[in-house]
């Protein structure tokens, strides 16, 4: 599909704002250096006001970074408007236009381009088959569903065969059920097309479930980068534990190389590149660990909840809440509110910060 298969590059971008109470200035991004390989999908993650969907604009163009460069296939591009960027953008708001059919959607960049009416057919007919709307060309798009809408914004910006494509979270007014089937749908397009993609939300399973990297922002700096599998094993800070899946931290000193002292307790991890009498924060997800009669940690139950697939725990180790997701419960032990047990992990499931 893509021409040619780009990858991005951002050399200690800025972007600075006034704030219109204080009239200070501010980073929105700040010294922000990334490398996206060419046909990767690679999402921007973060809470509202991070610097994701700025760094995107910058991308775009449509903002420009006051400090640094951005390059796309080597070429340095701060210089370019917009349509001149090898790039295309899918919108939260699917920027359709209403009066127009299916096909003239799709059409519309390629006749400003002054190309070849049976060309455009050609190119229009291929890239709705590739996105599922086959046969639908001549359908108005006040006619369509969210999730169809969605293809067209979709279908419209692939035809231009960008080097790079661009979503700024584009299934956000989607309902839930729509989203997980789009985000699969848009997985496998872009796979399909070889094309790399930027994509920025703060949805964190939207990011794990697309993404070959993930690019966690905070306060518009990169907090970390990794596959998902990275970030979420390994995350970098509590900053990221936390906003990738839920995570509990229990906080203690380093014993020795392989043991921490929670409260009292010997608890075995494996904590290289950390100094023993350290202080220290392990990072436990909760479904990594499950409850005992005999284990790591003693623990007071103050709730247990059967959820089907899983017991969903919450229990109090010291003035600690920890939860606990206990999957496929149907022959343990279930413990309920008021007893004592014991919370139980091994090494290789916590993570030392």
């Amino acid at each position: 599909m893509a021409k040619e298969k780009k990858g991005v590059r951002l050399e200690h971008i800025s972007k600075i704002y006034q704030d219109p109470k204080t009239k200070k200035d501010f980073y929105a991004v700040h010294d922000t250096s990334l490398e996206i390989a060419p046909g990767s999908f690679v999402t921007l993650l973060g809470p509202s006001g991070c610097g994701k969907t700025t760094t995107l604009r910058m991308i775009a163009g449509f903002e420009s970074p006051d400090e640094g460069e951005i390059y796309l296939g080597g070429e340095p591009i701060n210089a370019l408007t917009p349509n001149k960027r090898d790039t295309a953008m899918v919108f939260q708001s699917y920027a359709l236009l209403p009066h127009y059919n299916i096909f003239d959607n799709v059409a519309y960049g390629l006749k400003l381009r002054k190309m070849e009416k049976d060309v455009i057919r050609k190119k229009v007919l291929d890239i709705l088959a590739l996105v599922g709307l086959e046969g639908m060309e001549a359908r108005m798009t006040n006619q369509l569903s969210g999730g169809q809408q969605q293809r067209v914004a979709l279908a419209r910006a692939l035809v231009l065969e960008p080097g790079v494509l661009l979503f700024d979270e584009p299934l956000s007014n989607l309902d839930a059920k729509l989203r997980v089937s789009m985000r699969t749908e848009i997985r496998r397009i872009q796979q399909e097309a070889e094309i790399t993609a930027i994509y920025v939300t703060h949805d964190q399973s939207e990011a794990m479930a697309l993404s070959d990297q993930i690019i966690i922002m905070e306060k518009g700096v990169v907090a970390q980068i990794g596959t998902p599998q990275e970030v979420y094993y390994h995350p970098g800070s509590e900053f990221v534990a936390d906003f990738i899946g839920e995570a509990n931290f229990l906080r203690g000193t380093l014993a020795s190389a392989d043991t921490a002292d929670i409260g009292g307790h010997r608890v075995a991890v494996n904590a290289p590149g950390h100094s023993v009498g350290e202080a220290c924060t392990l990072v436990l997800r909760p479904e990594a660990a499950v409850l005992k009669d005999q284990g790591q940690l003693p623990c007071k139950v103050i709730l247990s909840c059967f959820m089907g697939s899983y017991q969903n725990y919450h229990v109090m180790v010291g003035d600690t809440l920890v939860k606990i997701t206990d999957f496929n419960p149907k022959n343990r032990k279930i413990y309920q509110a008021g007893d004592t047990a014991w919370v139980d992990f091994a090494s290789e499931d916590v993570h030392v910060l």
